[in-house]
């Protein structure tokens, strides 16, 4: 599978498999209490790129073994929308659990396309799962909301993150036949911000730079991806979030923060 990236390669397929997110899915966590009682009311992940939300939200599905259908918001409207809601409608038999809808971006939705999914959540034709980047309190409608369960992401630790890029180096068939060193693991960890996609894109970046041995320290991957862009939407709550470390910084008397976020 050459043509696969490591991130989709690596994707959890169990909850066990899944890094991160302790408090939603440690050993006291609600996910864990619905594989346990099969209910799962509608709920909306909101958090970060690359933080497990899609594949939360697969893993739910699978181990629940209920179908599961997928929409996206940037290419889905209010025809699509129908066309899947009947589609479940069609799937529900008797006293079934009902299926899976999960979609993606789902703060892109306007009202209108919100609106249409009302119903069909009401009515329990399908159980609604959706992922945002965005605080869903600003983007999801009202009456939306009230029927969702809002469950928070949070980027991966440093001890997540090395928990993944050994599972990697270890478990990868390409990687595997690679010569491969940790020595440094401070670069990698902070060009990837808490985000296991971005990690496992760059560990695919920094091994195809060359050929034979590899040796990861901060100087050859610092080197390998030249500079770390920041997140920053000025339109959303980072715009404050930045506002508010720049104020910090300038308060602590901490001059590389404040040029930083300024």
């Amino acid at each position: 599978m050459p043509n696969i990236p490591l991130a989709e390669r690596l994707r959890p397929r169990t909850l066990d498999e899944y890094i991160g997110q302790r408090h939603l899915v440690g050993p006291d966590g609600v996910f864990r209490r619905f594989f346990e009682t099969g209910n799962v009311p509608s709920f909306i992940l909101w958090g970060p790129p690359g933080v497990g939300k899609t594949t939360l939200a697969r893993i739910v599905a699978t181990q629940l073994e209920r179908p599961f259908f997928t929409l996206s918001a940037v290419t889905s409207g209010v025809k699509e929308v129908r066309e899947v809601i009947e589609s479940a409608r069609k799937q529900r038999f008797f006293d079934a659990r009902p299926p899976f809808l999960f979609i993606d971006e789902i703060h892109r939705f306007n009202k209108s396309q919100q609106d249409s999914l009302l119903g069909a959540v009401e009515q329990g034709i399908f159980t609604l799962i959706g992922a945002t980047t965005e605080n869903p309190s600003f983007e999801v409608i009202p009456p939306l909301l009230s029927r969702c369960q809002v469950y928070v992401l949070k980027p991966l630790e440093d001890e997540d993150l090395r928990v993944l890029l050994d599972r990697a180096l270890a478990t990868d068939t390409e990687l595997r036949e690679r010569e491969i060193e940790v020595v440094e693991t401070g670069a990698l960890f902070r060009f990837a911000g808490g985000d296991a996609r971005r990690l496992l894109n760059i560990l695919d970046i920094v091994t195809g730079a060359t050929h034979g041995r590899v040796v990861l320290d901060d100087r050859y991957v610092t080197d390998c991806l030249q500079e770390n862009i920041a997140l920053y939407d000025k339109n959303g709550e980072q715009h404050y979030d930045v506002i508010s470390a720049f104020i910090k910084s300038v308060r602590g008397s901490d001059p590389n923060a404040a040029i930083y976020y300024l």
